[in-house]
């Protein structure tokens, strides 16, 4: 399984012009259509990359939310393994 950085990686250098497409999906063992699906995967979204996630109001608020509930959730499993603890003494 690729993962994304590697599609990119293989992508890019095939944008580099320093290699043929066939030479370079020889090098990586992949069909020359699959370079050319994740060429197009990045035309059709590599914008998003330059593009800033705005996140709504609720968004933050649920974010904060969760934060607070993991600190929460950490100080009381610290606390149960103190007591385990103790108790074993």
């Amino acid at each position: 399984m690729w993962s994304p950085k590697d599609k990119l990686k293989v992508v890019l250098e095939g944008f580099s012009g320093q290699i043929e497409i066939a030479k370079l999906c020889q090098k990586y063992q992949i069909a020359q259509t699959q370079y050319y699906k994740w060429r197009d995967q990045l035309f059709n979204y590599g914008q998003q990359a330059f593009e800033q996630k705005k996140i709504s109001g609720n968004e933050e608020r649920l974010r904060d939310e969760n934060l607070r509930l993991r600190k929460i959730i950490g100080d009381l499993t610290i606390e149960l393994k103190k007591t385990e603890f103790e108790a074993e003494l």
